[in-house]
């Protein structure tokens, strides 16, 4: 199936310009018929044109757009799947990211293979243009270094090829030990730290398969692949990391949790480290926490003026019941703590139960929790009352016994902070009561749910105006905006933001308040529909969309995001 479609020979094309005569070009096809050759490089090599001008017809007679070598970004976007290998072979070279469209550099635009295999490796629609050779090898080469060996290559190569292959089997433990001590293992992964560190990455996830080991960073909510050892240094790398978070490195066959803490660029960070085995061998997550950006007032994390202020009213009560709800890495546990430290006083007693403790905050009682030797969420719970204290924060209500002495407890004149796992704040009353938790001691404790997501912030370097799609306003519930002129905006892709348009995190969140009238569908059981009807047409909650459409119109984020992170509303 052909991709590009000419519009005439290319030889025309270089004759309508001036640059060969009949002449030339009769010859040029008289030498075509013994060759076989295209007739752009038969061209060159009778010194009639230069490389370049047969690239800029080639260019014209395709419609595409031509570019100089000074035209070319002096850092290209460095995107997943795209490694410096693949771009070398198919001399093309990442210009700019712009919404779901990636412009590429090709100095071969006639590849037929081309297109169809840039499509499938990043997901993205392609734009191609075309540049001469020589200067899409230069750009690739400023980003990625002149062909040199990456610091990681320049690391695997002092490592000896010989020891334990993949981490199965029944390899003598003192030679995994002696290789995860080794000063090239040592230095590999460290950099893997170091290199997550620096790009701003939440998670680093290793994962084995039957013929590669695939490193990924979770940046900004979203997993990108990165440069990865071979799989022969799976043992060692998964031993040294096990070794790091004082783990068992005998013991392949069950999950196991550990934790790290080290110094990357200058800041403290604290790793939580967790493996399971897979069939391939044990596939390891970091988490990293860094201690330094934790303390985030609220004024920081997105709240809207309005809700702000009501949450703040909410964590200001004297007792009852808050709930804070969204799904794992929805920044549920960030909220609590700028809630707790909005409200540490000399005054107030404040103690928390954790799974495990995330960071550790000035001032306050926090207990990790250990199902091992029986410190569980509910155990712990109860002996945390006995300690007299003002304010209680509860890592996660998983369960009815959790549940119900959390609710006691708000019961007895103590402020209770928690999370649970649910789409939407009225959810979050459905799924008390589905654990077991009576209504009418639900009604009587609960003030307040909020539901919160993160959206990726619009990267301000790049950020530039944008048209949005008809039909993701309308997914949104947004269909009145199609008549506003108001554009909204988008990033390009620049430096800055490694080619995303994205740059840094920033919450939506839909607070639900409780009054009489709530407590009474609370007691009669009333479905999570009805609740939530009431909510937004009585009450006037913003919900996570309405709050995410407002942060897209102020040019924070983008419809995208809010798409992707919220569900359509029933």
């Amino acid at each position: 199936m052909a991709i590009l479609i000419a519009r005439q020979p290319l030889g025309q094309v270089l004759l309508d310009g001036g640059l060969i005569t009949p002449d030339i070009l009769r010859e040029a096809l008289a030498r075509q018929k013994s060759t076989r050759a295209p007739i752009g490089e038969i061209l060159v090599a009778m010194g009639a044109v230069g490389k370049e001008d047969v690239l800029r017809a080639l260019a014209k007679q395709q419609g595409l757009p031509y570019l100089s070598r000074e035209e070319l970004p002096s850092s290209a976007p460095v995107l997943k799947n795209l490694s410096p290998k693949y771009l070398r072979h198919y001399r093309v070279c990442p210009v700019a990211v712009e919404g779901s469209t990636l412009t590429v550099a090709t100095s071969d635009p006639a590849n037929p293979l081309l297109l169809d295999d840039l499509r499938q490796a990043v997901g993205l629609q392609i734009k191609l243009t075309v540049a001469p050779e020589e200067a899409v090898l230069e750009a690739i080469e400023r980003t990625y270094g002149a062909g040199a060996a990456s610091p990681l290559q320049r690391i695997v190569e002092g490592i000896r090829d010989e020891g334990p292959a993949s981490g199965e089997g029944e390899e003598d433990i003192n030679q995994l030990r002696d290789m995860a001590f080794e000063a090239p293992v040592v230095r590999l992964v460290n950099l893997l730290i170091e290199n997550a560190v620096a790009a701003e990455a939440s998670d680093i996830h290793i994962e084995p398969f039957e013929d590669s080991l695939r490193v990924r960073y979770r940046i900004d909510g979203i997993l990108f692949d990165q440069e990865s050892p071979p799989r022969r240094l799976q043992a060692a790398v998964t031993s040294r990391i096990k070794i790091m978070a004082e783990l068992n490195i005998a013991e392949r066959r069950l999950p196991q949790d550990g934790r790290i803490r080290v110094t990357a660029g200058g800041r403290r960070v604290d790793i939580r480290v967790s493996t399971i085995p897979t069939v391939h061998g044990e596939s390891i997550v970091m988490r990293l926490l860094d201690r330094s950006s934790i303390f985030l007032p609220l004024e920081k994390l997105g709240f809207a003026p309005d809700t702000r202020g009501l949450f703040e009213r909410l964590i200001s009560r004297p007792h009852g019941m808050l709930l804070v709800t969204g799904p794992t890495g929805s920044g549920k546990t960030t909220t609590l703590y700028a809630g707790l430290d909005k409200i540490n006083s000399p005054g107030q007693k404040i103690i928390t139960i954790e799974d495990p403790v995330e960071y550790q905050l000035k001032g306050v009682n926090q207990i990790a929790v250990r199902p091992k030797i029986g410190m569980t969420f509910a155990n712990g719970l109860r002996h945390i009352v006995r300690q007299d204290p003002d304010i209680i924060m509860v890592g996660e209500i998983r369960d009815l016994e959790t549940g119900e002495i959390a609710i006691q407890a708000a019961l007895t004149g103590h402020l209770v902070f928690s999370t649970l796992h649910t789409n939407d704040a009225p959810g979050a009353i459905t799924r008390l009561q589905d654990m077991g938790c009576e209504p009418y001691l639900v009604s009587s404790v609960l003030h307040g749910v909020l539901a919160q997501r993160l959206v990726r912030r619009i990267c301000v370097a790049c950020r530039a105006p944008h048209a949005p799609d008809p039909a993701d306003l309308r997914a949104l519930g947004m269909a009145e905006a199609l008549e506003q002129t108001q554009p909204l905006f988008r990033g390009a892709g620049c430096d800055q933001c490694r080619g995303t348009g994205y740059r840094g995190r920033t919450g939506i969140y839909e607070l639900f308040t409780i009054n009489e009238e709530v407590r009474s569908l609370i007691v009669r059981k009333a479905p999570t529909g009805e609740i939530r009807r009431y909510a937004t047409d009585e009450l006037g909650m913003v919900t996570l969309r309405e709050d995410g459409w407002l942060k897209a119109r102020a040019g924070i984020t983008t419809v995208d995001e809010v798409l992707r992170v919220t569900q359509e509303e029933e």
